[in-house]
């Protein structure tokens, strides 16, 4: 399933800025990966294609832009935190309250998502996956059945025992012709799915339960994604959240997003929009209880972080990074502050259903005409470099081979919209056709790379001969507003999987939230989809990325750090550029 974090991480994904899941590219949300999160979806067939494994963190000097720095006086800690023996509070924004694994969209209730549900597989540090729920998978030589077998005895949070019956139940949610989450099941080319789908099935013919722990999928074509994308769909118990269930109509599913019951780490408690989730340990969790008796997920904003931790009122949160926040916390004295590059960009994203968009050369000039680097090095300094495709540095996909670095030139983008028939008139303004030139953008309100933007763009873009009108907004606002197709332009980010196969640019794809087309892409997304080996996968994403660096869908901005603040009493967690916090809660615990 073809997914990216989410839904859309707007931005910091400290903010995951991810979204992400069901397979492999964007998370949303500065999720949204958008971790968005974001997350699920990596190749690792039988055994084709492995993704270089990421470094794992390592002490670091003040010189350095990466790696973790220990806290250097623990005496310091403050009471409020000290004094707080069972219970671990994790800052975020606010979720948005759909802790559904189905229908989540932002990367903020993806951290929900992943600490209450489980799946077969789940990913590692580097990016791989090894089994979770799974206790062995099986994959034919034709790599087009899989069989997974469920570990016994697994129970929900209420009791209820675990069988992949409910995995069926999750497939036949995500087929049904009213689903409108992020997840593409139907590029998995279950057999028999589309049937289902068309309302020309009443099952789908490729799901096969063997017994209560073994379930048989077929597909009918090979694919470098399958064995993930259909090992990381999260399994919730049909006898509750399939009560009501009828083909066609998903109401009755989504009325349970803010009620919760999987087999994880955690059960929720308590959900105050806004404010926080609060969760308890699940004492019969498969892989061993939590450590920590009580979770929280406090909501937080970037002018309060840094506050918060201080004071002791939160023990864990990703704080934007930049020289004089990383100084900060460093000079707090009791904080270990974790800081590695983010696997996602930023980007400011145009509606190609929008006419002026819809020129290349246009997309060009505004790109060119934007000084992208004055507002990267604005927000975060060393800590951030501006990026030409969709792709992390350190994914074994990226390729910098014959991608052109867009330079800031306001007199080339001026030419470019010469060229595209915008003409300047006599107010300054470009206009086409008796069209002025405007652009109405949308960005989250209290962010330090909107603060940055805003001002550098209004400047270099009305040097350029267009008015732009600018909106600040909630980071859920704008989520509904992409989701929705209700914009001209706005701002966000997109947290990447391991894999770099996703739907976000893909012609009608399920995370295609900007009516972008590319045939050419769409052509060389499959390809790369469909490659079972490294190599020749890696050719078909350069291939990709070079076009859309031509065709600059959107504009991309940056990739930044990830810079994770953590109490120094809190140690056991395990956070990478692919593997979010909630992946290490049961090994956390709280040393004094």
């Amino acid at each position: 399933m073809s997914k990216k974090l989410s839904g859309m991480m707007v931005i910091l994904l400290f903010m995951m800025t991810i979204l992400a899941a069901c397979s492999g590219g964007d998370k949303a949300a500065e999720p949204v990966k958008e971790n968005p999160p974001a997350t699920t979806t990596d190749t690792n067939k039988d055994k084709p294609a492995d993704p270089a494994p990421a470094p794992t963190p390592a002490p670091a000097d003040d010189t350095k832009n990466d790696g973790l720095f220990p806290a250097s006086d623990k005496s310091l800690n403050p009471a409020l935190a000290k004094n707080r023996k069972d219970t671990l509070i994790i800052g975020m924004t606010a979720p948005k309250g759909t802790f559904s694994p189905l229908f989540w969209s932002t990367a903020y209730d993806k951290y929900v998502v992943e600490t209450v549900f489980d799946s077969f597989l789940a990913v590692q540090g580097d990016g791989t996956y090894a089994e979770s729920l799974a206790e062995k998978i099986d994959v034919s030589e034709d790599g087009l059945k899989y069989t997974y077998h469920l570990k016994p005895g697994v129970k929900y949070s209420d009791g209820t025992p675990v069988t992949v019956k409910d995995y069926l139940f999750a497939l036949k949610v995500l087929h049904d012709p009213q689903y409108d989450g992020e997840s593409d099941i139907l590029a998995d080319k279950i057999k028999g799915g589309q049937e289902y789908h068309d309302g020309k099935a009443k099952d789908i013919s490729g799901v096969k339960i063997i017994d209560d722990n073994t379930v048989e999928v077929t597909v009918t074509e090979v694919n470098a994604q399958t064995k993930v994308d259909l090992g990381t769909i999260e399994l919730l118990p049909e006898s509750y959240y399939g009560k009501n269930f009828k083909f066609g109509n998903l109401d009755s599913v989504k009325a349970l997003s803010d009620k919760p019951i999987g087999s994880g780490k955690y059960i929720v408690k308590k959900f105050t929009p806004g404010q926080e989730v609060v969760m308890e340990a699940n004492p019969n969790y498969f892989n061993g209880a939590p450590k920590i008796k009580n979770l929280i997920y406090k909501t937080t904003a970037d002018e309060t972080r840094l506050a918060m931790l201080q004071t002791g009122e939160v023990d864990v949160d990703m704080v934007s990074v930049n020289e004089d926040s990383v100084e900060e916390l460093k000079g707090m004295g009791f904080l270990d502050v974790n800081i590695f590059p983010t696997n996602g960009y930023g980007y400011i994203a145009f509606n190609h259903k929008d006419k002026k968009f819809q020129d290349v050369k246009v997309r060009q000039a505004l790109t060119i005409g934007l000084n992208r680097k004055d507002i990267v090095a604005g927000v975060y300094g060393k800590f951030a470099d501006v990026i030409n495709i969709p792709e992390s540095k350190q994914a074994w996909a990226y390729t910098n081979e014959g991608i052109e670095p867009y330079e800031f030139d306001i007199e080339k983008a001026k030419q470019l919209l010469d060229e595209a028939g915008w003409k300047v008139g006599a107010d300054g303004i470009r206009e086409k056709d008796g069209t002025k030139f405007k652009i109405n953008f949308s960005a989250t309100a209290d962010n330090p790379v909107v603060e940055s933007l805003l001002p550098i763009m209004t400047k270099n873009y009305k040097e350029l001969g267009i008015d732009i009108s600018a909106e600040t907004l909630d980071f859920n606002a704008i989520s509904e507003k992409r989701k929705t197709g209700k914009f001209e332009s706005f701002f966000a980010a997109w947290g990447l999987t391991p894999d770099p196969d996703s739907t976000v640019y893909i012609t009608k794809g399920a995370q295609n939230n900007l009516a972008y087309s590319n045939k050419k892409v769409d052509e060389l997304m499959l390809k790369g989809k469909k490659t079972l080996d490294i190599e020749g996968r890696k050719e078909a994403y350069k291939q990709v990325y070079q076009e859309l660096n031509k065709d600059l869908p959107v504009i991309f901005l940056y990739q930044r750090r990830d810079m994770w603040a953590i109490n120094s009493r809190i140690t056991g967690f395990d956070i990478t550029p692919y593997k979010n916090f909630t992946y290490s809660l049961t090994q956390v615990q709280i040393t004094e």
